[in-house]
Parts: structure tokens; sequence; C-alpha cells
């Protein structure tokens, strides 16, 4: 699932290839009809993300909603390069034939959900969770039911949402971190990580968990989204040289200590990463570093 770092990055191309431009919307599979009709022909003015929601706001307040949830993923196509953000998908990402340029822009390729386009930029969503034109009221009232998002909150603000909606909950602390209400954008890869990165238990309540924790937990999230915004990938490893985070930009299995690594030796204590389930969820963790209590472990 295309985690809060991905979202960030949609935003930020739809602010930097469509605002203040005026677009065509249609739904070439024909499952947003309604919605493209609203929006097509109408500027955009605005695209932000919290968490793993995207709002891209239209002129006379109309805001189209997306979460691209497991498999959703968007396709940006320019006269120069494709590229896809989201779910892993078939795509190119060098550069656009001459035919391809001449023909631009290109016929939609599968099942897409919403196509939205200028002069010299297309994009394609395909396969999202959810996908609605609402009013900007009704898109305010959502990011307010969710979680703090370091990219959106202040510090300070985000700080004390995230403590007091952790102290408001027994819940195991690997299923409040995935609780958009409670914290925004953390999936089951930053999940697995962050519990790791701290040594905490992700069976142990979340209001267990001492002040000082919850601002570690906060301050580190705030670390890795940024990174991930800023490279496009999930790096979770602080023990890695400076060659080796080169490589990890290209290479997904340097770049992580438990996520998908069931079986393997912990990079820590190398005694064997464990897996289990969790509200339908794979949890990858180390039963050693993570001291997880004895009859839960999955190895």
């Amino acid at each position: 699932m295309p985690e809060g770092h991905t979202v960030h990055r949609v935003a930020r191309h739809f602010r930097d290839e469509f605002v203040g431009h005026k677009v065509t919307v249609i739904s070439p599979q024909g499952r947003f009809s309604q919605g493209a009709q609203t929006l097509d022909g109408l500027t955009i003015v605005d695209a932000t993300a919290v968490g793993k929601q995207l709002f891209v706001t239209f002129e006379h307040g109309w805001v189209l909603r997306v979460h691209l949830g497991i498999y959703g993923a968007w396709t940006f196509i320019s006269r120069a390069r494709h590229h896809s953000m989201g779910a892993p998908r078939a795509s190119r990402e060098e550069g656009m034939n001459e035919s391809e340029v001449a023909d631009f822009p290109p016929e939609p390729v599968g099942q897409v959900r919403v196509r939205i386009a200028t002069d010299d930029v297309v994009a394609d969503l395909r396969g999202p969770t959810a996908c609605e034109v609402i009013t900007e009221e009704d898109a305010q009232a959502i990011r307010d039911t969710l979680g703090p998002d370091p990219l959106v909150h202040s510090p300070a603000k985000g700080l004390k949402r995230f403590r007091e909606r952790m102290a408001g909950t027994k819940t195991p602390v690997a299923l409040a971190l995935m609780n958009q209400n409670i914290v925004a954008g953390i999936g089951n890869v930053y999940r697995a990580e962050i519990l790791f990165r701290h040594r905490l238990d992700p069976y142990a309540p979340a209001n267990s968990l001492p002040d000082d924790v919850i601002d570690a937990l906060w301050k580190d999230w705030t670390k890795l989204l940024k990174d991930g915004v800023k490279t496009g990938v999930m790096r979770t490893r602080s023990d890695l040289t400076a060659a080796q985070r080169t490589r990890s930009l290209r290479n997904p299995r340097i770049r992580y200590y438990v996520y998908k690594r069931q079986g393997k030796a912990c990079r820590v204590c190398h005694m064997p990463v464990a897996i289990a389930e969790m509200a339908s969820r794979k949890l990858y963790y180390c039963p050693h570093c993570q001291v997880e209590p004895v009859g839960r472990i999955s190895a």
C-alpha cells in the first residue's frame, strides 16, 4: 500500500504541473463519469496531502479526494516521460519516442478511473480505494478526523495531537500506528520499521508508552517521512554507509531492518526475524530486540 511519503509526492507533482491550469477530466473506465463531468473544464487551484489522503482543489470549491488504498497508483505522462507513483505496477520511467510525442496524449491503457489532462501533461488514476468529488467543507471535515501529519501540522501541534490520541487508546501500539485517526501516513512498512528502531513490543498498549517514547516516535516519523518524500523510497536503516544509502535507492533489500525479512537474521541481534498477523495485516518484528511476549511468535 502506498504510504504517506508517496501521497505527498503526488500532491507536489500536482502543484508543480497542474495548479493554475484549466484541465480536461474524463473517466475512461466509466466509474467516475459524474465526477468527471463536474470537474471537466475547471482550473486546479491547489493540491495537498494529509497522510494517505490526497485533496486536489478545483475552482468553485470542488475537491477531488483520492485514497490509493492497496492497489491504487497515479501515472503521470508528459511529452518527456512516463512515471508512476503508488502501488507497484509495470510502467516506463524513460523518455517518450518521437511517435509518442506526436500522438500526445496517448490513449488510456487499462482501467483508468480518472484522467486529468492539460496540453502538456496527463495524470491517470488506476485502482484507488476512494475517488470522489466533495465540497471544501466536506474535505475539511475529513482532514479534522485524521491524525497529525508532520508535513501538515506544526511540530508542537502535531506532537500534542499525537500524544492525546495515543493516550486515548488501549490498542497495541502496532495497531495504533496504522490507525489514520491517530497518526496519518504510516503504513505497514513504516509501522514495522519504526517499532524496531525504537525496540518496542508491537503488542504493548499504546497508552502504556511514556511521554518520552511518544515524543521519540513522533520525531522519528517526521524524519523518516521527510526522507521518503525527498528520495521517493522508504529507507529506514540508520546503519548504512554513504555508499549503501546510495545503493538503497535502487535496491529495496538493503533498506529495512525487519520488513519482509521473516526468518532472516536480525541485523542487530542475529536472531530470526518473526512474522505475525495483526488485524489481517502482516507484522514483522524481532522477538529478541523487541521483547515480544512468548506465544505470539511465528518465525
